[in-house]
């Protein structure tokens, strides 16, 4: 029999495994009887087309062999791995190998081809895709760190310039007073001398009058002052100061600006395991302490009640309360720069710029600033809307939550710079997405790029997707359905867990992405929390409404 049919005798249905396959899928290369053929078509996914096996087989392209050319391969050699002819086995050099049909071997290496092909696709070149947009995320993280970088470097010189400058006015104020006293001594001697001199000239003129007087009384009244004008004036011996200047060394100065950590660049492997059918990978989960721990209290003063917190840095922190005045405290509780509003009114809301810069929300007049330096730029200004909370986005853009002047309309408008972007009002039935009315209203932009609002006059956290499509209302956790929960500060970390402040009960909630409730952070010590921010740790920082303390917390393991 020709061994390119005999398969017939021996190949079984890849279905039903059982009956001889006269049939063959030219799509899916699947053996099939004609019991199974119905089965097969039933898969929608594919186009396929059956032939009888006789017919495929003929159109396999039987490989040349390369020591008889003039004879076609039609077996393979298992032990060599190569395909040979019959003439390849009557030569004697493959005497004890075990020899298999072509087609089998080719129906084998089919399979294989196939599963590598639906590995590639399904898990291995994902990855790749995952690697690559890693690599990218990594070149614009670099970037930016760069800057961030550059500024703090900046800033740093900033600060070594102002030292030097009080520096120079406080030892100019030395150089003043010693020109005081100097001046003050020179100006007395200069009286004094003055004031003999003129004692002197008149006393000539009295000794010339009498001279010429035959008047015996005025004469006899004369008394001599001449020892005492021979008595000089004393002399004034000054010794002017010398200004002596230190060396500047400047290994010192190198050590006392700062230095930077080192670099570190390591590769590491990166495990791959074959996924399970219907698998899906997700990365590992930081996992939540029991009981937050309390990292330390930074102190304010000034405010009577403290609303806003916001991280420069891990090191430091903006504040707003209720007056006119922003600050910026170290984690030591030191006051390092104070700002007052533009318009005098207190600032709704603060948020750090990626930049490093400070925007904040003024109700009074309607406006979005951003503070500069020293210099404040009004960014924005709305017409019949007052801007509630802000917040500074991964890209860039600033997100205002704003509700109307009569009260009745709430929004959120992602402007570019003070271009208006996108405005966020209404789901997908025409209805309101945020409450119309409650002054307390704010929001932060989450890691996949969600907007949540913490909505206190709805009780609820509101979260969008970055086209502003509703995904949840978060109203509290289903544990406690009859504890009023009105939300105020909001924050995202590292994890896209949101953070919000429940003032009322003292505690703070977290929620993951998709609105599950996690846990709770309190049992320490938490007195009306309102604002909060992470920082590039995950730590939280929490402003206290009353105490006027800004809480450090670690609630990661």
């Amino acid at each position: 029999m020709d061994p390119r049919y005999s398969a017939q005798d021996v190949v079984r249905c890849a279905l039903c495994r059982d009956a001889v396959a006269p049939l063959y899928c030219n799509v899916c290369h699947t053996h099939l009887c004609k019991d199974c053929v119905e089965k097969h078509f039933s898969d929608k996914s594919k186009v396929h087309t059956v032939v009888p096996l006789e017919q495929f087989l003929s159109t396999l392209n039987y490989p040349k062999c390369p020591t008889h050319p003039t004879k076609q391969c039609e077996l393979q050699c298992e032990q060599c791995d190569i395909p040979i002819c019959t003439s390849c086995i009557s030569s004697g050099k493959h005497i004890g190998h075990k020899q298999l049909e072509i087609f089998s071997d080719f129906e084998s290496k089919k399979e294989v081809l196939g599963r590598d092909l639906q590995e590639l696709e399904k898990s291995i070149f994902p990855k790749y895709q995952e690697s690559a947009a890693i690599i990218k995320t990594q070149k614009t993280d670099q970037l930016k760190h760069s800057q961030k970088l550059t500024s703090e470097l900046n800033k740093q010189g900033e600060a070594l310039h102002r030292e030097i400058h009080t520096i120079i006015q406080r030892k100019q104020a030395e150089i003043d007073e010693m020109d005081e006293q100097h001046l003050a001594a020179i100006e007395k001697q200069e009286g004094e001398t003055n004031k003999a001199l003129h004692e002197i000239k008149q006393v000539i003129q009295d000794l010339k009058s009498l001279l010429d007087t035959s008047d015996v009384g005025l004469v006899s009244k004369y008394r001599s002052r001449i020892a005492e004008f021979r008595k000089l004036p004393r002399k004034l011996k000054i010794s002017l100061p010398n200004f002596l200047p230190q060396k500047i060394n400047r290994e010192e100065l190198l050590k006392q600006f700062g230095s930077f950590s080192p670099l570190s660049i390591e590769t590491e492997e990166q495990g791959y395991t074959v996924p399970s059918p219907g698998a899906e990978s997700s990365p590992p989960a930081r996992p939540l302490l029991d009981v937050p721990r309390l990292i330390t209290d930074i102190p304010t003063t000034g405010y009577g009640y403290l609303y806003n917190v916001s991280c420069l840095s891990d090191e430091e922190i903006w504040t707003s309360g209720d007056n006119k005045i922003m600050k910026l405290y170290n984690l030591k509780g030191e006051l390092l720069k104070s700002v007052t509003t533009k318009s005098g009114y207190m600032p709704r809301d603060i948020a750090v710029t990626r930049s490093g810069g400070l925007v904040y929300a003024d109700y009074g007049d309607s406006s979005i600033n951003l503070v500069s330096g020293t210099q404040i730029q009004t960014l924005i200004t709305l017409r019949g809307w007052g801007p509630r909370g802000l917040c500074s986005t991964a890209s860039g853009d600033l997100l205002v939550i704003m509700t109307s002047d009569g009260g009745k309309q709430t929004k959120v408008v992602r402007y570019s710079g003070s271009t208006e972007k996108q405005t966020i009002q209404q789901d997908d039935q025409g209805k309101p997405l945020y409450s119309s009315y409650y002054r307390y209203k704010y929001l932060s932009e989450n890691r996949n790029s969600d907007i949540c609002v913490a909505d206190c006059g709805a009780g609820a956290v509101v979260v969008v997707s970055a086209a502003g499509k509703l995904r949840f209302r978060y109203t509290g956790p289903p544990s406690t359905p009859r504890e009023s929960f009105r939300p105020y500060g909001i924050t995202t970390d590292s994890q896209a867990n949101i953070l919000t402040s429940d003032y009322h009960n003292h505690r703070i909630h977290i929620i993951d992405q998709d609105g599950l409730f996690l846990r709770f952070l309190h049992n320490c010590g938490l007195q009306g929390p309102w604002g909060l921010c992470v920082d590039s740790r995950d730590h939280l920082f929490v402003a206290e409404y009353y105490t006027g303390k800004v809480k450090k917390l670690q609630y990661y393991k």
